[in-house]
């Protein structure tokens, strides 16, 4: 399916580099209750791994293009160990707090290079399938890391969560580093001068020039970037607020939440192939409308098997869109300056994902948890229609009109 040496090269190192990251999520908020901190400061302080990921997103792109996308992931996966031991033995909320924020850091430089190195060494008719699998991996690594931290936490406490990510970023590290840098074993497209060329003109482009050039995509295709994004992030809030708001144990929600998890694994690499066949319209619409009809079900639903049953269909829709983004991202960024550029795509992504969260719970905060519901259901038909009118104006790979106005066959 895929050349050995590109899944130990990359696939290998980002489902390690996720378990740890995995492992931590759910252990943010308890480590800060035991350090002092009341629920409101806990939840202050989880919400510095998001805002490390947003802040460094553009910088990650910079760094990218100065030293090379393996190398910024070597170096995230160095960064990302030192800032699990510092959570595991900070004394202080205010040192916990900072080593969740460069936890988050590390992870953008880490996702952001992975994601340029592929875009790179992937024939675009390969790209989806690809970059829908690194979508794929991460979920996995996401879903397994909490199931790890939990066995270590039973025979170790609360720390060794932080220690096993120390663990997993350590060898992800490591094998990046003995793979090397190409670490595709020649069988996909190998860069050719003039791509050398370009990525070494592109170490001295500045993040205003990038900008400059290519404001157009970022101002239109961006949007349907933001409103995918804040969709995707929505669904994390959406199934246990609603769950709590039904009065379910924490069990239970669990349960539900990880019922939508496991149908969400199983479509990242039919959806890759979708879209390397027929074009990421074809994944891109269909999966935010999904999304859209499930988010708008789920406040008519009073049960537990209504709940469950919108949860799969939230899986449904999530696991249909895996790698959508990234795969628009790769198609439409340049040779020249294409880390930066990506930097500023996962600033509208990531941006996207925060934002969803916030409006549900807007929502709930003015009395009507549905009604933020809701809207983020109208944001799913809203991200279809984005994406229905500006990916064929940015993406020769909208669908197979496109293609043939392009000559690809």
């Amino acid at each position: 399916m895929f050349p050995r040496r590109l899944v130990l090269g990359t696939f290998v190192p980002s489902f390690l580099f996720d378990v740890g990251f995995g492992a931590m999520l759910p252990i943010i908020a308890p480590a800060a209750v035991g350090r002092g901190a009341d629920l409101a400061t806990a939840g202050v302080v989880a919400a510095m791994l998001p805002v490390g990921q947003i802040l460094a997103d553009v910088p990650a792109g910079q760094l990218a293009a100065r030293v090379g996308d393996r190398r910024a992931m070597a170096l995230a996966g160095v960064v990302a160990a030192a800032a699990f031991l510092a959570a595991a033995l900070s004394p202080s909320l205010v040192l916990l707090a900072a080593a969740v924020l460069l936890t988050g850091a590390a992870a953008a430089v880490f996702n952001l290079a992975r994601h340029a190195y592929l875009t790179e060494v992937t024939p675009p008719l390969r790209r989806a399938r690809v970059l829908s699998t690194l979508a794929g991996v991460h979920r996995i690594g996401q879903f397994v890391g909490p199931f790890a931290g939990a066995g270590v936490i039973a025979l170790a406490g609360l720390r060794a969560a932080f220690a096993l990510g120390v663990v997993t970023a350590v060898l992800a590290t490591v094998i990046v580093v003995a793979v090397g840098e190409d670490g595709d074993g020649g069988t996909l497209r190998q860069r050719s001068a003039a791509r050398r060329a370009a990525r070494a003109a592109g170490e001295h482009l500045t993040l205003g020039g990038v900008l400059r050039a290519h404001r157009a995509v970022l101002s239109t295709l961006g949007v349907a970037v933001l409103l995918v994004g804040a969709v995707r992030g929505a669904r994390m809030t959406v199934l246990p607020l609603w769950s709590e708001h039904l009065g379910f144990d924490p069990a239970t929600t669990s349960l539900i939440f990880g019922l939508a998890g496991g149908v969400d694994m199983l479509l990242f690499y039919p959806a890759g192939r979708v879209m390397d066949l027929y074009g990421r319209l074809w994944i891109g619409v269909p999966s935010m409308l999904v999304m859209g009809v499930a988010m708008s079900l789920l406040p008519l639903t009073t049960t537990i098997g209504g709940v469950a049953v919108v949860a799969a269909l939230l899986g449904l829709g999530n696991g249909m869109s895996s790698g959508i983004l990234m795969t628009l991202g790769a198609d439409v960024s340049p040779d020249r300056g294409r880390a930066q550029f990506l930097g500023l795509w996962r600033v509208l992504q990531d941006g996207g994902s925060a934002a969803g969260p916030l409006i549900v719970s807007a929502g709930a905060a003015l009395g009507s948890l549905a009604a933020g519901i809701w809207v983020t259901a109208a944001l799913g038909a809203a991200a279809a229609g984005a994406q229905a009118r500006w990916v064929p104006r940015w993406s020769v790979h909208a669908n197979r009109t496109t293609r043939r106005a392009a000559g690809i066959r």
